[in-house]
């Protein structure tokens, strides 16, 4: 079960629920799979909606890893995940919410 007071959202990968954060490790795995200069300009790029699904993909994994999981982003792409495209896109501004404290 996930705890939302510790920023973590459920993510369902092939019928199996995983636990995904954005903790600082998985923060600054984001920054650098996605070229972000810093935390404030991750930040505001999703806020702004200038992100592509490679970044929402790239949010979930490093999400993913900061729950623990062990996969890779190309893992992703053989799944099922729960909800389709718009629950994942959902999942990765939630996860942003969370981390950051904005509301989604």
């Amino acid at each position: 079960m996930v705890n939302p007071m510790r920023g973590e959202v459920e993510v369902v990968l092939d019928g199996q629920p995983h636990v995904a954060r954005l903790t600082l490790g998985a923060l600054a795995e984001l920054e650098q799979a996605l070229g972000a200069d810093s935390l404030l300009a991750l930040a505001e790029r999703f806020e702004a909606g200038r992100f592509s699904s490679r970044d929402v993909l790239a949010v979930v994994v490093a999400g993913l890893h900061g729950g623990g999981w062990q996969g890779r982003a190309e893992d992703l792409l053989a799944v099922e995940i729960d909800g389709g495209p718009v629950a994942v896109g959902r999942l990765a501004a939630e996860l942003l919410a969370r981390a950051f404290r904005i509301s989604a």
